[in-house]
């Protein structure tokens, strides 16, 4: 008998399935891969944003003040 017939017949039910991360954390570890690359998208999105936000200031801003003369 091969160990993954062994490993299935003290599974039971619960072979195949994912395990969580922590028995007290309804989150399999292929959700948690997920959601890490979620957040880097996110991340590097927001830094270019913030970039582009700070050209848009930095460079048309002044370019719209010079009638201002306080």
């Amino acid at each position: 008998m091969g160990d993954s017939k062994r490993r299935k017949e003290v599974l039971g039910d619960k072979y195949g399935q994912e395990e969580p991360i922590f028995p007290w954390l309804p989150f399999t570890k292929t959700q948690a891969s997920q959601f890490v690359k979620l957040s880097t998208k996110g991340a590097w999105f927001g830094i270019g944003a913030l970039v582009a936000w700070w050209l848009i200031v930095r460079l048309v801003g002044p370019a719209f003040g010079w009638w201002q003369v306080t």
